[in-house]
């Protein structure tokens, strides 16, 4: 493919479930959380390397401390932080403005797990290649290895090849044609995050878990949300002389899923062929860390004493914590603040910081 790629990773939330770790001035991208002492948003712009550039969307109050994470990407700052919908508009204007030709931009969330990058960097790749050849909307889909309800799920349609408009009759999971064209499925449908039985059919109907992580060319994701709530600043970003705080002022904030995707007639999902997980939700290092005889799991510096205790995550800033005859809950110190969650209830944190913010405590 000719036409350069820019990576955007959006870095401008705070990640209310990773509550007391992350707080208001101190969002998760700057986390060191599981394996290694790198954040989060370092590891992600490590594994840009399939881009000719990188850019890093945050809002004002964290702009300056991106650099310190990724000192080689270019850093876009939303006027106001308004959820992902109108940073990731604003960020794929800007990227046509940083490299030589109009680009395929790349949308990556700051907190996510890949272990291995080649596989990643390989899929990023397929997945630009297809934005540009057949011109639609991309969503990476991960194959998922259990029922989980803390995601959203993408239901595959028909499989393509990018280049032939003709259709193979099927809807498995496709791979790459060695004729030499990108497969992919059409879109058919995005699921909501799921209750426990809807998980597990659509893990038997081959449905793919919904990565966050999008393709697309400017024109395209443009030509999209013109007709979307995201209206009125795609209008004040395609203007001759761009007003984006005007823009961003006239929308409310609303996810790019929510706004764009999930009303997309011209979407397709490329299967990701690499090991990923979401790092949003205390639970998660139950899955990325190794664990003790008990099940128990410590990190970010966290010291660990059980006694009759286990399937534990503990995590705190140089915290010893004393586990007594307790099994499946997150215990989590920070500074002044600790948290003790049921495991199975983790993704509930967020109800924690609503009420948090509505007293000015976050």
């Amino acid at each position: 493919m000719d036409r350069p790629v820019v990576a955007v990773i959006l870095a401008g939330g705070t990640g209310s479930r990773l509550y007391p770790a992350s707080r208001s001035d101190r969002p998760k991208q700057f986390l060191a959380l599981g394996p290694g002492d790198d954040s989060l948003l370092a590891r992600t712009a490590a594994r840009t390397g399939f881009a000719d550039a990188t850019l890093i969307a945050t809002r004002p109050e964290f702009a300056d401390e991106v650099p310190d994470h990724a000192p080689d990407a270019e850093v876009v700052v939303e006027p106001a932080g308004k959820d992902t919908g109108p940073a990731v508009l604003y960020a794929t204007r800007r990227a046509r403005d940083v490299v030589d030709g109009d680009p395929v931009v790349v949308v990556l969330p700051a907190d996510h797990r890949v272990p291995g990058a080649d596989a990643f960097e390989a899929t990023m790749a397929r997945g630009a290649r297809v934005a540009a050849d057949t011109e639609r909307l991309v969503a990476f889909g991960v194959e998922p290895t259990r029922p989980a309800t803390g995601y959203g799920y993408i239901e595959p349609g028909a499989a393509r090849t990018a280049g032939d408009d003709g259709d193979d009759g099927d809807s498995d999971h496709c791979n790459d044609s060695d004729a030499g064209g990108d497969s992919y499925h059409e879109l058919a449908a995005f699921h909501e995050k799921p209750d426990a039985e809807a998980a597990a059919a659509y893990v038997e109907a081959g449905y793919y878990w919904n990565a966050g992580i999008f393709a697309w060319t400017p024109a395209v994701l443009f030509a999209e949300a013109r007709d979307t709530a995201l209206g009125p600043l795609v209008d004040a970003l395609d203007d001759p002389e761009p007003e984006p705080e005007a823009g961003f002022a006239a929308v409310d904030p609303v996810s790019i899923d929510y706004a764009v995707m999930e009303g997309a007639e011209n979407a397709a999902v490329v299967p990701a062929t690499f090991a990923w997980d979401d790092l949003g939700a205390w639970d998660a290092l139950d899955r990325v860390l190794d664990p003790d005889a008990d099940g128990n799991v410590a990190a970010d510096g966290a010291e660990t004493l059980a006694v009759d205790a286990a399937d534990n995550v503990v995590a705190g800033d140089r915290t010893h914590v004393s586990l007594v005859g307790v099994d499946g809950l997150c215990v989590v110190a920070y500074g002044d603040r600790v948290l003790v969650v049921p495991k199975d209830e983790a993704q509930r944190v967020r109800e924690t910081v609503d009420r948090l913010r509505e007293r000015g405590e976050f």
